[in-house]
Parts: structure tokens; sequence; C-alpha cells
């Protein structure tokens, strides 16, 4: 658990020269300081920036007060000099001690249901495992009992998810009961004659002792959600987990304190000091207790899934930086945070830094490394006028740019948002075992109901305990422990499988989707390509390579611009002497030029060279660039030398890749921001049909929209920042190893070495998983269509037998033992 705190020195909001506390996210402001200020019933209160202004506007009364979690009294929040923060939401306490109490134990004092962080007016909230729930204020899903989670754009300190803790620390007690429980149920089968040391009636109370933690508070989330089932008539799995536990425990309840109400036939052996009663009657606390152990299992499994799906937005979010060099109208600059920024600020970008909004350059040059957006390596030289982005990061040069669009308009807000939504449209694999299980629970708390009445009304005296005990195998039996393991089991193994064979499984359902895409959407570079350019051709007029090779690595060697990077990387390779250049100069746009052993040269574009005659080498050019290389000239004294062309080079892998998914029946389909000559050339060699140039991030995700909505089952595979959101919004995302965090934050698949031959490997993986679910879930159901009946007593009348709930809940176990013992096939399975 990591959890922050922030101890200052309390202030008054009323007093302008104390420090006091920005009531939104609890910053401490300095009243002097020049920040946003507003008055409110006769009170000030200051902003750490005008985003947290605007939000205390739009709503002072959600900002005013807090209440103290330890002691349950009324804090101001403008004043509060106690704080934590854990969840994602900032706690305010009235004393130290409180602080103390809360920091060592957040969970203790936050409830069984985790607390909603503080959120702007206006928020919706919408259920993680049912996105079709959505409302104005939080709550639980009434489908499923989750917790809500806000919509849009939170921030990236959220810390760890409460649910998680909680559940987390409920497993350790369930496992604890219930690890003796079996020893004290299971230990004569094994040689351990446990209950005959301690007694029949001694073993008994300690089964009671165990459980009873376990089922009262435990277990008290599954009950919430069985009961919200039944209240919004919408059966699941919770409904016969919270049914079946229930029944258990209640039974062995009653069998335990009240043993004379059941008949002869149901006692097992001698009770101590109660031998005047016939014998104990079979009581059923670890099959409660183990349980809750194993759906809490399946649960951790899935908040822990959950719990990374927030990271892709993390990664996002840290491409902005987190300030910004404001120019007042007298030239002076002051660091503001990026929320304070404004349409119409002048705007300082010095050299390494990221930009901090979209807006247009006023003065000065640069080179900007758009990768970002475009996904291309090479930089974009930009001059007045020319458009910038926010996030992007500036290369060598510095500037002033106009800020045109802030907050949530800039375009990385939008990818934010983007991501955002389309990892919440997204159904879990769980969905599946649901549907199933409303159809399950309303038959089986049919046949339940039915057992119990024709018992009581046909069966032999008594007739009510019979019906009680036949009413409650079929609960016992039907208990679907299975059910939850089904899912999360074969999940676990696959993912450790596909570690094993470099296909990293970020999120379950990814492979269930994967195993019927028919449509593979690839980005080109850093997917199909290697993502660094390299210098593949050099043409000398004179035929001396080497030394024109020299003169322009000689040239780049004050440039910081990618292809420099190429072009020295090529020098150093054949070992080549460089010489000193004088006058280095860039010229925006064109290319460089300098003084070199008292010649001057130049290298650049066409622009670069205007005036002087190409001759041959233009036609040389132009072929080059429809192999999609960058072909750039290379002058010496006003009179052209040569040519030098750089290119991103096809990673080995991939047109056997290639070949091998289409042969699989997937459609391949590039999608690339870079130029339709470029892309073109690539598709020709790699024999790609299909090819969308020249795209922008939103772009990709509405070609990956415009496909779904045709029917298509769309993979995207993709490296790159630019490539987030159509991984998103995809069936399933596949990103490459080697490319950005944000990429495979974004995806439910990472191929760990970015070989296109891993996607071969995660279909193979998809397909064994998916059938290994299906029988599991078979297993999980089997049991219960032979046991059900069974269990409602119809071999009775034929051969006079009526399942015991001890042997209802066996049955349930082993359909558990079979589903386990199934998933752990996939362990073998050849990718």
């Amino acid at each position: 658990m990591s959890h922050t705190s922030l101890l200052d020195v309390r202030g008054d909001a009323t007093k302008p020269s104390a420090v006091v506390r920005d009531p939104v996210c609890g910053m401490t402001v300095d009243p002097d300081a020049g920040r946003p200020s507003q008055t409110h019933e006769g009170r000030q209160f200051h902003f750490c920036c005008a985003g947290c202004a605007q939000k205390f506007a739009a709503d002072p009364a959600a900002y005013l007060t807090a209440k103290d979690p330890v002691c349950g009294m009324t804090v101001d929040r403008a004043t509060a000099a106690h704080t934590a923060k854990h969840g994602g939401h900032r706690f305010y306490f009235c004393s130290v001690g409180c602080q103390a109490k809360f920091e060592s134990d957040p969970a203790a004092y936050e409830g069984a249901r985790p607390t909603p962080p503080a959120a702007p007016a206006g928020t919706l909230y919408t259920c993680p495992m049912h996105p079709e729930i959505v409302q104005d204020h939080f709550g639980d899903c009434p489908k499923c009992g989750m917790a809500l989670e806000p919509m849009g754009v939170t921030g990236g300190d959220a810390g760890p998810n409460p649910e998680l803790v909680d559940f987390t620390r409920r497993f350790w007690v369930s496992l604890v009961c219930a690890v003796p429980l079996l020893v004290l149920t299971m230990g004569p089968m094994l040689g351990l004659p446990v209950r005959d040391w301690i007694g029949e009636r001694a073993a008994i109370l300690l089964e009671f002792a165990l459980a009873t933690p376990v089922v009262l508070w435990a277990a008290l989330p599954f009950f919430r959600r069985g009961w919200q089932s039944i209240v919004n008539r919408s059966p699941n799995m919770w409904t016969l987990i919270a049914l079946g536990v229930g029944a258990a425990y209640l039974f062995s309840l009653v069998a335990t304190f009240l043993p004379g109400l059941f008949p002869d036939s149901l006692r097992i052996g001698g009770m101590d000091g109660m031998a005047d009663m016939g014998g104990s009657v079979p009581v059923y606390y670890e099959a409660a207790t183990v349980i809750v152990a194993l759906i809490f299992v399946g649960q951790i499994l899935e908040l822990k899934a959950r719990e990374r799906t927030g990271s892709a937005i993390r990664a996002l979010l840290d491409l902005s930086p987190k300030t910004a060099r404001r120019l007042a109208a007298d030239g002076s600059e002051t660091e503001v945070a990026l929320d304070a920024v404004q349409q119409g600020d002048r705007l300082r970008v010095r050299p390494g830094d990221s930009i901090p909004v979209d807006g247009k350059v006023a003065e000065g040059s640069s080179s900007v490394d758009e990768s970002m957006i475009t996904g291309e390596p090479l930089p974009v030289e930009k001059g007045a006028g020319d458009a910038v982005t926010g996030g992007t990061l500036n290369r060598n040069g510095s500037f002033v740019l106009v800020a045109e669009k802030v907050g949530a308009e800039t375009t990385l807000a939008r990818i934010v948002d983007m991501v955002g939504k389309a990892q919440r449209s997204r159904a879990p694999i769980q969905a599946l075992a649901d549907r199933v299980a409303g159809a399950f629970v309303p038959a089986v708390v049919s046949v339940a109901i039915i057992a119990f009445a024709a018992w009581a009304l046909l069966g032999p005296e008594p007739a009510l305990i019979h019906a009680l005990v036949a009413a409650v195998s079929v609960l016992i039996i039907a208990c679907p422990c299975a059910l939850g393991l089904a899912t999360p089991m074969s999940i676990m193994t696959a993912t450790g499988r596909g570690a094993q064979a470099g296909v990293l499984v970020r999120e379950a359902e990814a492979l269930e989707r994967f195993s019927t895409v028919d449509t593979l959407v690839v980005d080109k570079t850093g997917t199909l390509t290697e993502g660094k350019p390299v210098l593949t051709d050099v043409a000398a007029l004179d035929g001396d390579e080497d030394r024109l090779l020299a003169l322009a690595a000689a040239l780049e060697r004050g440039s910081q611009h990618p292809l420099a990077e190429a072009i020295l990387g090529e020098a150093e390779a054949r070992g080549l002497t460089l010489s000193a250049a004088d006058g280095f100069e860039a010229i925006n746009g064109k290319g460089v030029l300098a003084t070199i052993e008292g010649l001057k040269v130049s290298l650049g574009n066409r622009a670069m060279m205007a005036g002087i005659d190409l001759g041959d080498l233009e036609p040389r050019a132009e072929s080059l660039e429809r192999e999609g290389k960058t072909a750039m000239f290379v002058a010496v004294d006003d009179r052209i030398a040569g040519l030098v062309a750089v290119s991103d080079r096809i990673k080995p892998t991939t047109a056997e890749a290639v070949r091998a998914l289409q042969a699989s029946g997937l459609r391949i389909i590039m999608a690339t921001g870079d130029t339709e000559r470029t892309a073109r050339a690539l598709a020709v060699q790699l024999g790609i049909d299909e090819v969308h140039a020249g795209l922008l991030p939103e772009d990709k995700k509405a070609l990956v929209d415009g496909l779904r909505a045709r029917g298509c089952r769309v993979a995207v595979a993709g490296d790159g920042v630019n490539d987030a959101p159509a991984l998103a919004a995809a069936d399933v995302g596949i990103a490459m190893g080697t490319g950005a965090d944000v990429a495979m934050e974004s995806a439910g698949i990472t191929l760990v070495k970015g070989d296109l031959n891993g996607i071969v490997r995660a279909r193979r993986l998809a397909e064994a998983t998916m059938a290994n679910i299906r029988q599991n879930l078979f297993f999980a159901f089997a049991y219960n269509m032979v046991g059900v009946p069974v269990a409602a007593g119809a071999l009775y009348p034929v051969f006079g037998l009526l399942l015991s709930p001890m042997l209802a809940a066996l049955a349930m176990s082993l359909s558990s033992v079979s589903v386990i013992g199934n998933a752990l096939r996939l362990r073998a399975v050849k990718l």
C-alpha cells in the first residue's frame, strides 16, 4: 500500500498574509504570490491555478468542508492543517492523531467501499464491467455491485485501488481461516484424526469460530452484490454465491446449536456431552469458507488487471510538462503552472523542452520531434506561423509560441480522452459467464424452492427437515465457485505461457477477442520498420563516396537532426576522419551549410539547392524517394557533388510474418502518418494491398471505428504514442515492446521483442485459451446438471437416496478441481 501525506502550516483563509490551502486540490498557496482568488460568503479563497478556481466557482459547496474519516468531525478544507492522500482522494483530519491512525491503515477508515475522489461538478460515473451503466453520482453498479468510476480524464496520482487493497486483506483472512478448517474436516482422510484428538464437539465449535469472521466479515462484499442482483432483478454468479455461502453457514449454525431439530438419519457418531441427542449433525463451515477464499482469488486477479488500465492515461499525461514559461508584456518571463496558461498567452520554449500547449510559433525557429503525433522519427522544422502541438519535444532551437488550445482542447488531451473512452467501452471476458448465469441462477433457485415444497408436502417425517436439507443441498452444489475460477485460472495460466513465448497479455478480454479477429491494422514506423533512420545510399559524381560522406558528416556534426545521426553513424562505421566545420548555419526547412577545409559545403533538400544544376542526380533522387527513402543533396562551392539517402529499414522478420498472417486469413492494412509515396513503396515490397497514409491519431482511430462499424473484427499493431487511441479502440491492441510506454499501456497484448511473428504466436495462444475457458465452463456446469436433480431428491423415489449437503459440497469442490486441472494444461500449449 502506498500513500502520501501532506503536512502544512495551518492557514486562515480570512487572512491574506497567511499561507492557506487550495480548497479544491489541497495544495498550500501563498496569497501574496499572485495566484487566482475568489470571495464566497464573505470569505476569500486562494487557488494554485485557474483550473482549481474554475472548479470551485462551479460548485463552491463541494469544496468547503469535509468529514474526518476517523472521528467524523467536520473539517474546513481551506484551513485544514492535516491531510493525507490515498486512492486518488485527499482526506482531511481534525488532528495529527486522526491522521496518524488513518495512515497506519487507510482501508479501515474507508469502509467496505472505496471513497470516490473529489470530482468536478457534472462528472459522470460508469461501471468498469458494465460501461452501459452511466449516472451522475458515485455509487455501486446496479448490475454487479462494483464501485462506479469517474468518466473522463483523471489525474495520474491515483494511488492503489482501495477495492483491491480491501479484497486482498479479506482474502488473507479467508485463507488463514480456510486452511485449519480443511485440516479439521479432511484430516481423517489423510491419516490425521484431529477430531478424535480434540473431540467432536470442540471440533465443531472451532469450525464455527473459524468460519464466522469469513462469512460475516470477509464475504460482506459478495453478499452485498448478491443482494443487489436480487433487488435489481439482474441474477448473476453473485446471486448463487450469496445463497450458497449463506445457506451452508446458516444450516451449519442451526446444526451446531440446535441439533435436536434434525432427524436421527442425519446424525453421525456421538457428541461429547450430547449423547442423548444421538450424535452430531454434519456441518459445512469449510464449504462456505473455501467458497469465499476461492472467489477472492478470481476477484483479485481481475482487480489487478483493472488497476493497470489507468497506466495508459498516466503515461500520456506524463508527456505534457507541468509548467510553462509565460512572457509578460515587458518581456519578463515567469514560470507558471500549466493549468494557469490561457489562450493568447506568449510562452517561451527552450531547447529540450516539451511544448506545453497547442499554438503557433511567433518568434524563432527549431526542429520539433512530433513522433508522439505522427509516429515518424524525423523531426519537423518549425518557423514563424507554423503550428506546434503540446506534448511534442523541441529539439535544438528556441522559440516563442502563442497559446491557441489549452486544457481539454489540446491534441494531447483529446488523445487521453480517446484512450480512456475506448478502454471503458470494452466488456470483460467474464460477461460470458454472467450471461450463462443469468439463466442458470433463476433455474437453480426455482429447483431449490420446488424441492423444498415437494419434500415438505410429500416427504416422510420429519418432512420440514428433509425439505430444508434438500433445498440447502441444491444451493450448495450449484454454488458456482468453479464458475468464478473458470476464466481467471485459464487467463492466469495462459498469460504465464505467453510470457515464456514473448507475448505479454495485459487484458484478459484481449485473448477472447483476438481469437476471432479477421482484420489487422499495422503501423509502419517501429512496427514494420526498425523506427531508426540509417544511411542507405551514397552517390558521388566523382566516384569518391567516402570523401563525399566525410564532408556530409563533418557538416552534420553540428546538427542534432536524426538524419544527421544516421550520416554520422555510417561515417563512424567506415572509420572516416572528419574535418572541422566553421561558420555552421542551419537554414530552417532546407538544410545546413558550413566551411570545411576552405570549401563551402551545403547539405539539404531541393530548396537548399536552388540555382544549382542537379543534373543526373535529380532522377536518381526521385527513384530513391519512390523506394520510400529521404534523399539529400551535397554541394561544394555551389556545385552539385552528390547525394546521400536515408531510410527506415524494414525489420528482417516483417516480410515472413506478413505472409504468415495473410495465410492465416487476416486482411492486413497499413495505417501510417508518413507520406503516401513512402507508405506505398513499403507496401509494394511487403505485399500489403491496402494503405492509409498521412494519418493523425484521430484519423487512425476513425479508420478502426469505420472498420468495426462495417462488421470487421479488428486488431491494431503499433508502437508509438500516435497509435494509442487506435490500439485502445480496436477489438484488441498489439504493441511492440520496443515502442512507447503509452502504446504498451493502451494495448491488450505486447510483443516483448517487437517481432511481428509474435502476432502469430499470440493468435495461437488466444485460440487455445478460449477453448480452455469453454471447457472450464462446461466442467463448472456439468456437475450442476447432474448434481442439482440428485440434490433435489430425484433418486429418492427409486433408490431411496438423498444427497446430503456434505456430498453436495464435495461435488462442488470436484468441479473446482476439474477447472483448475484443465486450466493448467495451457502451460504445455505449443506456440
